[in-house]
């Protein structure tokens, strides 16, 4: 089985391409629907994530308010601090999944979406990295427009976010492909198909031992 790690900055399309893959075959996790999990009350880390950053994450129902963690985290240079909760757990899923996927589909592709493969040292988890790319205006509207909020808010949350992760280039410099997502939605299939093409391959290969 191949392990492909699929990233991105914020709003680049990394969940489109990941459906798109999925629509190929490719098995796909996202590392945030993990983190969902994580953070309901029970698990550990929403009882680490309310010791460390307060009540005030907390909203009336119980649940964790993601949002408002985010800007606490964000806003207070906390993010590392965040990351050290949350990533082991998120790591450990992943991997267990993949062996699942890998007993079930020895000849398979599985594929993580995660915005912070890179950040979080784990790139050499994976035998190929994907980065997803697009226009840094491009990343505001697409963040307004999928959350409602105005210019100027999506902004502000799409450069509070970026500081605290690598930047474009650098992702492209460590990835095996890019997908540029800055053009029309035909334009990001065709690179996916094509990459889709290799990623059989090499997963052919792997299953065979060549």
């Amino acid at each position: 089985m191949l392990r492909v790690g699929l990233t991105g900055g914020m709003a680049c399309g990394k969940s489109t391409v990941a459906t798109m893959f999925t629509e190929l075959g490719v098995h796909v996790i996202d590392a945030d629907a993990i983190a969902h999990e994580l953070y309901r009350p029970g698990q550990e880390v929403y009882h680490e994530l309310i010791k460390r950053f307060g009540q005030e994450i907390v909203k009336p129902d119980g649940e964790i308010d993601r949002a408002r963690l985010a800007a606490v985290a964000f806003d207070g240079g906390r993010v590392d601090e965040l990351n050290k909760i949350v990533h082991p757990g998120v790591i450990r899923r992943q991997q267990q999944w993949m062996e699942e996927i890998s007993r079930n589909d020895p000849k398979g592709i599985s594929m993580v979406e995660a915005a912070l493969i890179l950040e979080a040292g784990a790139g050499d988890r994976f035998d190929k990295i994907i980065v997803v790319s697009c226009m840094p205006e491009q990343k505001i509207a697409r963040l307004a427009h999928r959350t409602g909020k105005n210019e100027t808010d999506a902004r502000t949350e799409v450069e509070r976010r970026t500081k605290a992760q690598m930047s474009d280039e650098e992702k492209a410099r460590r990835a095996d492909f890019v997908i540029d997502n800055s053009g029309p939605v035909d334009a990001t299939r065709r690179q996916v198909e094509a990459i889709y093409a290799e990623l059989k391959d090499l997963a052919m290969q792997h299953s065979t031992g060549r």
